[in-house]
């Protein structure tokens, strides 16, 4: 399974290195640069705002749904056709709520309409994940990734049209951005449909209520998770445009430096999309997790630790390449927020774990806690400190969901502790800071230090037995108990 994991890993990384890091660092920086941060942090706002009850969406279906198929593949025919029907159901009924809920806050006209716009995106990417777990839940890893990547190439290259192609002598406007999304969306939703129907015996809308209760029920505990998740994860921007007199700027400030966390966390996050069916699976059959759980996590770790260190003593040169504005400000609260990322690094591997498992009761008492400390350190803090307020509250709650993760499954799993691991990994901290430190000191160039860094800090793990060439050999003897299609 360690091999099957890596070969498919490998293959996922590669497609969204090629593809994702272009759209957030070339298209999105463009686009953010071009209107400014106060327009960019309008739709920011908004669009974390549509996130926030966008799980109305799916109510835990796509989490419940990708491990319900691994476990029990031949369902796969009988649910389509029923739970498309239900996201149709439940479009309308967050549309209705989301904007219901904008009124109250006192949206303006203009914000109305690109929220409409955010709204039917929300739809159709739930959509696009929902299709996606039948893919990944067969197994079919390879056809899941070309699918994770359609959106983001179809919004590259019509962007870049607008944005370097001199079609057009009017500026570039923000509402231009969100209709490329959602003509990307509609595509992408539309070649996942068709995947998923070749897999299908039939298929035909078909609103079974009772099949919708008895489901929902099932798939709730997965929705409370990813709402009390979403608040935790995204209500920081909100609460900056709403409370403070320039909120519309101290998001767009926000919004730069969260650029690169987001950036960053594509990483783990597709260690999760291989590691929930394959976890589910190897659960059922009762097969030892305790390696490809350390794999993992080493595997996300270490990054997340190298990276930390490259912004650490790097930030305003990675700032100053990205804008043109704000630089200062934003490179501090990159400071903040790259420390929780090694949070958001272990959630992604002990959080799918306990998700595979089924342990939605701890999870959600995990994240009821995480989001009611985050809003609290948001009131506080933002008011006083700003945009810096936000970023501390932040990292806080990502530390603190992570490190619960990490006890609720060592009991779960009857885990023992790996004293020696934690030993490796004190050492490797601080020795990468120390090697990125200094090589700032005598390499002139940033980007040639940066990448100087990653490369020593590599060869270090395998010096602090982190990583074991050993144990990579034995990896790729392994033989495949899981066939991948395309």
């Amino acid at each position: 399974m360690r091999k099957n994991f890596i070969i498919n890993l490998i293959f996922l990384l590669s497609l969204n290195v090629l593809i994702k890091p272009f759209w957030i660092f070339g298209v999105e920086r463009s686009v953010q640069n071009i209107v400014g941060a106060e327009e960019f942090g309008l739709y920011f706002s908004l669009f974390n705002f549509s996130l926030l009850l966008n799980i109305l969406l799916d109510l835990g279906i796509t989490n419940f749904n990708n491990r319900n198929i691994s476990q029990n593949p031949a369902l796969l025919t009988k649910h389509v056709s029923n739970i498309v029907s239900l996201k149709l159901l439940l479009a309308i009924f967050y549309a209705i709520l989301t904007l219901s809920i904008a009124l109250i806050v006192g949206y303006d006209e203009r914000q109305f309409r690109i929220l409409s716009l955010l709204i039917v995106n929300q739809f159709l990417l739930s959509l696009i994940l929902y299709l996606r777990s039948n893919l990944s839940g067969l197994h079919l890893f390879k056809t899941d990734s070309f699918v994770s990547v359609l959106d983001r190439f179809l919004m590259i290259i019509l962007c870049s049209i607008l944005i370097w192609g001199n079609v057009t002598s009017t500026p570039f406007k923000i509402e231009w951005f969100v209709l490329i999304q959602t003509f990307s969306y509609l595509l992408t939703a539309l070649v996942a449909f068709i995947l998923v129907l070749r897999k299908t015996k039939f298929f035909k809308l078909n609103f079974d209520f009772r099949f919708f209760r008895i489901f929902l029920y099932k798939s709730y505990p997965y929705a409370l998770l990813i709402l009390l998740m979403s608040f935790y994860n995204r209500i920081d921007s909100v609460m900056l445009e709403r409370l403070l007199p320039n909120g519309k700027e101290q998001a767009g400030i926000y919004a730069q430096a969260y650029r690169i966390l987001e950036a960053a966390s594509m990483y783990p996050y597709l260690f999760s999309i291989l590691l929930l069916p394959m976890f589910a699976r190897m659960i059922k059959k009762k097969e030892n997790i305790l390696p490809l759980i350390k794999l993992s996590f080493l595997l996300v770790i270490i990054p997340a630790i190298i990276l930390f260190n490259i912004c650490i003593t790097h930030s305003e040169d990675i700032m100053d390449l990205m804008y043109v504005e704000h630089v200062d400000s934003s490179s501090t609260i990159l400071h903040l927020l790259i420390i929780g990322f090694s949070g958001i690094s272990t959630t992604y591997i002990f959080g799918t774990l306990l998700t595979a498992n089924g342990n939605l009761r701890y999870l959600n008492i995990m994240a009821s806690f995480g989001m009611l400390l985050n809003v609290v350190l948001n009131f506080i803090l933002i008011p006083k400190y700003n945009v810096l307020g936000a970023a501390v509250s932040s990292m806080t709650t990502q530390i603190f969901t992570a490190l619960s993760q990490v006890f609720i499954a060592k009991k779960v799993f009857d885990m023992k502790i790996d004293y020696k691991l934690i030993v490796s990994l004190i050492i490797f901290v601080g020795v990468s800071f120390f090697i990125s430190k200094t090589l700032s000191i005598y390499v002139h160039h940033w980007i040639k230090e940066a990448f100087l860094t990653g490369i020593l800090c590599l060869i270090l793990a395998f010096v602090t037995g982190l990583f074991k060439i050993n144990a990579i050999f034995d990896i790729l003897k392994e033989k495949s108990k899981t066939e991948t299609k395309i």
